[in-house]
């Protein structure tokens, strides 16, 4: 019987928030990687103070022995046509695939308040349900031409944008085809009141991305959508760690090992860098995956 098999990553949002600069805007990157490394993980996601050239990058990573798993493509689907998107996606499509990243992580960003302050969760863009039809036929195709390319596309659902809840994520996949993987975000599927095993149960074949974030239970219960916005809950700490909240990770292993997902698992968790020092909670992050890793009978490999 061949054993299931997971690689650890870590994104670099927790040591400098790129939304915003002032959590962590003064760390080096050197301090993020070294860390990522030290910590055990074998794999980083792309953020603002990376190199952006292919030479540079691999330099950089292979300074800490690092793999570029992926990163996130601020996609505007919604409002662009799929070749106004190919355009805009192919330096990142190109710079992914010379560093061998498996996959590249596509975000719906158009009209998103995820990084307005001053906008509340309510005010996240609505797409009427008789338009997911049209939407999921210009995600296909972009998701096409990536995997051409050698680095699938997968789909993150998040909070502020137009793909948030639960019902929104199914309609966006029952409306694409094949080649539109999904990333799993515990947290924000938490956040936007969906269930993490259930959509697990629905789509486990599709998914081909994990990012792994926990919730604090308590910080939840204080949000009022009609007043906060998605960077306001960040700042009074809504997301932490898997561990170090509310989820359940040894049941959410569980559920992707039934389903026989291999791949990479991203710890993600926006933090205030002053308040939960990264290194620390990146360590949390690692040994909390593991232990329910390996109960659910994977194996973690570099």
């Amino acid at each position: 019987m061949n054993t299931l098999k997971l690689k650890f990553g870590m994104s670099p949002i927790s040591w400098s928030n790129d939304d915003l600069p002032e959590l962590g805007g003064d760390t080096p990157l050197e301090t993020c990687l070294r860390e990522t490394r030290l910590a055990g993980y074998s794999g980083t996601e792309l953020g603002g103070k990376f190199p952006q050239d292919e030479v540079t990058l691999r330099h950089v990573l292979k300074e800490h022995d690092l793999q570029l798993v992926s990163g996130w493509y601020s996609g505007l689907l919604l409002n662009n046509s799929v070749e106004e998107e190919l355009e805009r996606v192919k330096p990142q499509l190109e710079l992914y695939g010379a560093l061998d990243a498996p996959v590249l992580v596509y975000g719906e960003t158009f009209n998103t308040v995820q990084n307005r302050r001053l906008d509340p969760l309510n005010r996240k863009p609505i797409l009427p349900e008789s338009d997911f039809p049209a939407y999921g036929e210009r995600l296909t195709r972009l998701a096409e031409y990536c995997e051409s390319q050698g680095v699938p596309l997968t789909f993150h659902h998040h909070m502020g944008t137009g793909v948030e809840t639960e019902r929104e994520l199914d309609l966006t996949m029952i409306n694409t085809g094949e080649a539109v993987g999904l990333l799993i975000d515990t947290g924000h599927l938490v956040f936007g009141g969906g269930d993490i095993l259930q959509v697990i149960e629905k789509y486990g074949h599709r998914v081909n991305h994990v990012h792994a974030k926990d919730i604090r239970a308590d910080i939840l219960k204080t949000v009022d959508k009609e007043h906060d916005s998605f960077l306001d809950c960040v700042l009074r700490g809504v997301f932490t760690v898997p561990g170090d909240g509310m989820i359940d990770y040894y049941a959410v292993m569980q559920a992707l090992a039934n389903h026989s997902y291999q791949g990479w698992v991203i710890v993600e968790a926006e933090q205030d860098p002053a308040k939960a020092d990264p290194y620390e909670y990146a360590c949390i992050g690692y040994q909390s995956l593991k232990k329910a890793a390996l109960a659910a009978g994977y194996s973690i490999t570099s």
